[in-house]
Parts: structure tokens; C-alpha cells; sequence
């Protein structure tokens, strides 16, 4: 009875001391830094940037609509439509305006249609399996927004009293909102919530996110998801915005460090650097959204397109394999060389090109591919060593059985590499040549000037 009574007390004693030990590690736990939930479907995603105006000839709701059924053979899962309210005429820039001077927060262009036609176009884009998401504007307003006249405390003032652009901007079409006023937060939260509930869009794009506070965006979040899941882009690349309000940002330091390996001629150390700060200091619950061209890259004013010269299509692949969510510009799978005017009209051309059927490739892998997959569903960009550090990345990922191991020559010369592939044998088939290879403990290439290979394990 004694040895029992002995037993019972260390039994106890031992319990005691291992809950203490467990209560005292508690506080050392890791904690996920992303708090919200992503749409399911957004898990494995791809997103098109629609500029309404040059889409086509006509510039409306009703043209892109039409043009539906060949976005989605593309791959593409989530439609971005850029600003689609009605544009401020004081003080603006060109003849037709830019997007992003807002006469009206709830308000549609009448140059893309009506309300109904964008409903239409948003229950097409539903009925079709993807989803939208509509440009938000709400860092400042053009002069002749009503707000201006019904609520001028709602802005930020010079000394001497006037509205004023963003300071230090030379964004003179528009005016600066003053965030420090509640009753601007209310009006733009409830404005956010209207296009939810009235047009049943999935989200949105938010220009400038960081010029606004991130409890106003925090705030705004929750009442949204409240109404249905939604999907939040932020153009802006800092972590704070992640936590609770979106879930993704703009990865503007990858197209930088491309620039950098491509047409800079500053080899491939920055994007190196740009890698290893992705795997370890990026939050592996949040996404990035990569891109060779958008809305505002280069210039506004219609001159050529030189963004990663011969390099080009390696970035773009680069940008489709590596951590983060693809975006494709409206025209840039046409082969689209130049920018787009911004401020007039100015019709992209559409042709065949090679690009379309390359993004398919991807954006099918992508979908099917559980390593390609956005945030923590996505496996863990891996450094394959080799030989050739200096103008070769190669990089395995792995997740849910699936993996592959992209590999790229960012040099405009031939180079013969020698990879150290131990942990990652097998057999791989290459995704657009279907060229099978075997990789044992050693795997040697000739790689070709800018040339690309994406091993895709069988």
C-alpha cells in the first residue's frame, strides 16, 4: 500500500512539474503573424489587370465581358478591373483623365457602361469560376468630388488653408484625404461595403494602402469579411498591412532585382538576396503578387517597352515559379511592347503570341501543382547549389507530394552548370520542351543565353 501511495506522489509530482514546464514554454510558441483567413479559392490563384479604357476600341464593361472566355483559357482566376468611377474633370491630366481622380466613390464611368452592365459583367466573371476584384481609391479624390464642397474638413490643408495633392507628389489632378477624421473613415468603409453588397464583387485593389492607417484598413476588413469573404491587394510592400487587412501586396523589390539580372547588368546578386529575404523573413501566410508589367510601369505617355530586354521571358517565368501570385496586364500576353497612354485613348493590339501559350503552361502547373501554390500552401523556395552561382538559380519546391525545380541562366552567355541535386532525384519532365530528365546526385547542363528549364518531378 506504501509503494502505491509512493507511486501516486511521484506520478503527481512528475504531472505537476511537466504541466509547469508546458505553462512556462507557452508564452514561447510560435505565433502565425497573418491573423485573417484567405478565400479558399484564392489558395492556388493566378489575377488579370483589365485597363477598361484600352481593352478595346469601344473602352466598356460590355467588350470585356465578351472577351471573358479567353481570359479564362488563359488560366486566370481573379479578374482586377482598374478604377471604374466616374473621372474628375478640374484639374485634369490629359483630355479623358486619369482613373484614379474619383468623382464619385459609388459611382460608374459612363465611358464603360452602366451599373447594370458592370453587374452583368460581374455575374459573367462568377458564372465563369473566377472572381473580381474592382481599383480603390482612397488616399484622395479629384477637386470637383462633392465631398470637396459637402465636407471639406474630410481633407488636408496647406498652411493657408487650401486643398493640396498628396505632399510631395506632383499628383495635381487630385486631392489629399485627412484619415484622422472619423467620419471620412465611416463614409469610405460603408462606401467599400456598397460595392460588396449592390454588385457582389470579391474585393479589392487599394491604391497607395500604405498613405492610409492600418487601423482604418484592419477596421474595414472585418466589417467586409462580415458580409462575405473577400480578397484584399494592397499596392504598397510593407509586413503591417498583412497581419489583419490584406492578403497580398504588390512585390515591387522582385521586379527591381529582375531589372537588376536583366537589363542593369548587375548579375544576379540582388536577386539572390531577394530570394533569401522572401524564405525568411516574409510571412509564409501571406502572398506576394509578382509581375513583369503593370498599369504604371515605365511611362504613361505611350513610349516602347523595355522592361528586361532580352531577358524577358526568363523573368516572366521567374515571376511565375517563385514564391508569390502571377499577374498578367491586360495585352502583355498579346506581346504588348510599349505602355499604354494613360490619359487618352489608346486601344491595345491584340495579336498572337507565344507569350499566351507559355502563361497557359504555367498558370495550368500552378492550378495543378500543390508546390506553385500561394502562401503556406505553396512549398518552400529551396537554394540547389551549383557551380555557377554567379548567373545560375535553381530552386526546388515541394509540397503535398508535388515539386519542381526551376532552373535559369540569367546571362547572356552559354554556361555549363553542374547542380548538386543528392536530395532531389529522380525522374522530372520539363514543362515545355517534355524533355524527360533523370537527376541523380550530380546533374550537369549546357544552359543557352537567358534560357529557362522548369523540371517538373513524375
Amino acid at each position: 500500500m506504501k509503494h502505491c501511495i509512493f507511486l501516486l506522489v511521484l506520478l503527481f509530482n512528475f504531472s505537476f512539474v511537466n504541466a509547469q514546464s508546458k505553462n512556462e514554454l507557452d508564452k514561447y510558441q510560435p505565433k502565425p503573424y497573418v491573423n485573417l483567413t484567405h478565400p479558399e479559392w484564392s489558395r492556388n490563384a493566378t489575377i488579370y489587370e483589365v485597363n477598361v479604357r484600352q481593352y478595346s476600341k469601344e473602352g466598356t464593361f460590355k467588350a470585356v465581358e465578351n472577351d471573358l472566355p479567353r481570359i479564362k483559357k488563359l488560366g486566370i482566376d481573379i479578374i482586377w478591373l482598374m478604377p471604374i468611377h466616374p473621372i474628375g474633370e478640374k484639374n485634369r491630366k490629359g483630355s479623358l483623365g486619369s482613373y484614379y481622380s474619383v468623382k464619385d466613390f459609388r459611382g460608374i464611368n459612363p465611358e464603360f457602361g452602366n451599373l447594370q452592365d458592370f453587374k452583368n459583367l460581374v455575374n459573367k466573371i462568377h458564372d465563369m469560376g473566377m472572381h473580381v476584384i474592382i481599383d480603390w481609391v482612397g488616399n484622395h479624390s479629384a477637386w470637383d468630388n462633392p465631398l470637396a464642397k459637402e465636407h471639406p474638413d474630410w481633407y488636408t490643408k496647406t498652411r493657408e488653408g487650401n486643398f493640396q495633392p498628396t505632399p510631395w507628389y506632383d499628383w495635381d489632378d487630385v486631392i489629399d484625404f485627412d484619415y484622422d477624421n472619423p467620419n471620412l473613415r465611416k463614409y469610405m468603409t460603408e462606401s467599400l461595403k456598397y460595392w460588396i453588397t449592390e454588385t457582389n464583387i470579391d474585393g479589392f485593389r487599394c491604391d497607395t494602402a500604405g498613405f492610409i492607417p492600418v487601423d482604418f484598413w484592419d477596421e474595414a476588413r472585418k466589417e467586409l469579411d462580415e458580409i462575405k469573404p473577400v480578397f484584399m491587394l494592397a499596392e504598397w510592400e510593407s509586413r503591417d498591412l498583412l497581419k489583419n487587412a490584406f492578403d497580398m501586396e504588390y512585390s515591387w523589390s522582385l521586379f527591381e532585382k529582375m531589372e537588376d539580372a536583366t537589363t542593369r547588368n548587375k548579375g544576379i546578386a540582388n536577386l539572390v538576396e531577394y530570394l533569401a529575404h522572401d524564405v525568411n523573413t516574409f510571412p509564409i501566410n501571406a502572398y506576394k503578387m509578382n509581375f513583369v508589367d503593370n498599369h504604371d510601369m515605365n511611362s504613361w505617355n505611350g513610349t516602347p517597352q523595355k522592361n528586361f530586354g532580352a531577358g524577358l521571358e526568363t523573368a516572366m517565368v521567374f515571376a511565375a515559379t517563385v514564391n508569390g501570385m502571377p499577374l498578367v496586364y491586360n495585352g502583355q500576353e498579346a506581346g504588348l511592347d510599349r505602355s499604354l497612354n494613360f490619359f487618352e485613348k489608346d486601344p491595345i493590339v491584340w495579336k498572337a503570341s507565344p507569350y499566351y501559350a507559355m502563361y497557359q503552361k504555367l498558370f495550368k502547373l500552378k492550378h495543378e501543382n500543390h508546390a506553385l501554390w500561394n502562401g503556406k500552401y505553396g512549398g518552400e523556395m529551396i537554394r540547389v547549389v551549383n557551380n555557377q552561382p554567379d548567373k545560375i538559380i535553381a530552386i526546388y519546391r515541394e509540397s503535398s507530394g508535388d515539386a519542381v525545380l526551376p532552373i535559369f541562366n540569367f546571362s547572356n552567355e552559354t554556361v555549363s552548370v553542374d547542380l548538386n541535386t543528392h536530395y532531389y532525384k529522380g525522374n522530372y519532365t520539363e514543362l515545355f520542351s517534355e524533355k524527360k530528365y533523370n537527376l541523380t546526385d550530380k546533374t550537369s547542363l549546357v544552359m543557352k543565353p537567358w534560357s529557362y528549364l522548369v523540371l517538373v518531378k513524375n
